[in-house]
């Protein structure tokens, strides 16, 4: 009687993976059905355009090759109805193009969703992991693991979400880092006699990081057809930065009126200095009071007993 459970319990897992297996063949072919598919506008126009001459080839995006290239065909259909998922519960378009905006990545918002989804994929599996791992060896009820593997899933869409964040915030941290040292070039560049472009061209190829990126797109912006202003503008617009949106300002000032730049600029490289320098000042006040937590709840209580013990064990002996 004791040696049945250890030997089922095996072959109970196993057929719980194979009905989990199962249900999930059996739910994407009628999820594909056509009569529980909604008919996209696509799908509706299509009768009509039939006729209409074809693109050319070249216009045409590259079919992915290589061995994984039917999987891929394969899972699209279901990647696309998870981006959609995603972006109908998350919301949020605007946000996240301005962050990849932010980070200078050519990313599109649905690539981006994709890799949302396989963070969630990845969450899932790390989820189903754990849950196998407390089922073997508490037997939890199947509500719970089914939470945790659920939990697992929207903790890795979130956390692709979160390392965007931190991704932009580290790039206008080195931005912020960048920028006195940029200033103080085009300053010298104005101040030897060159133009506003010219400066930024000179700038922006003799120096390497991400500040120097931005410049170089925004020349490449004003080559097109944009005005220096409007170009300026749009790098303003792809941070949040305000001690860039005080350079563009600036800049902006002293070519549509003609005022002196290089003071101008000497002037916002030190603003960026002393900001600098109040925050690395501030961030010390904040890593002081957090020294405090192990000092006090670590530290004096050890010294309290070592101080407070000798005593007692005198007065034990003395009674």
């Amino acid at each position: 009687m004791a040696v049945a459970p250890a030997t089922a319990a095996p072959w109970s897992w196993a057929g719980a993976g194979l009905g989990l297996v199962a249900g999930l063949g059996l739910w994407l072919a009628l999820v594909r059905l056509p009569l529980l598919r909604r008919v996209s506008l696509e799908d509706r126009v299509a009768p009509y355009v039939r006729d209409a001459v074809p693109p050319s080839r070249l216009l045409r995006p590259e079919a992915p090759a290589g061995p994984l290239a039917a999987v891929e065909r394969m899972l699209a259909p279901v990647m696309a109805d998870a981006v959609r998922g995603i972006e109908r519960v998350l919301g949020g378009r605007a946000g996240v193009r301005t962050r990849l905006d932010q980070l200078g990545a050519t990313t599109s918002v649905e690539d981006f969703r994709a890799q949302q989804v396989v963070w969630g994929a990845g969450g899932l599996v790390a989820g189903a992991l754990l849950a196998g791992a407390v089922a073997s060896a508490r037997g939890v009820a199947v509500v719970p693991l089914a939470l945790l593997v659920l939990l697992g899933g929207a903790a890795g869409v979130l956390a692709r979400d979160w390392w965007l964040t931190r991704a932009v915030r580290r790039r206008e941290e080195r931005m912020t880092a960048e920028f006195p040292t940029v200033a103080e070039l085009l300053a010298l560049s104005v101040g030897a006699g060159e133009g506003a472009v010219g400066a930024l061209e000179r700038v922006s190829r003799t120096c390497a990081g991400e500040l120097s990126g931005e410049l170089r797109r925004t020349l490449a912006e004003a080559r097109a057809g944009a005005s220096l202003v409007q170009a300026l503008q749009g790098l303003a617009d792809r941070t949040s930065l305000p001690s860039l949106a005080r350079f563009v300002d600036g800049v902006a000032v002293a070519v549509e009126r003609g005022t002196p730049l290089a003071d101008v600029l000497r002037a916002q490289a030190q603003d960026v200095r002393d900001e600098g320098r109040r925050a690395l000042l501030e961030s010390g006040g904040r890593k002081e009071i957090a020294m405090m937590v192990p000092v006090v709840f670590l530290v004096l209580p050890i010294t309290v007993v070592f101080a407070v013990f000798p005593g007692l064990a005198v007065l034990r002996l003395d009674l």
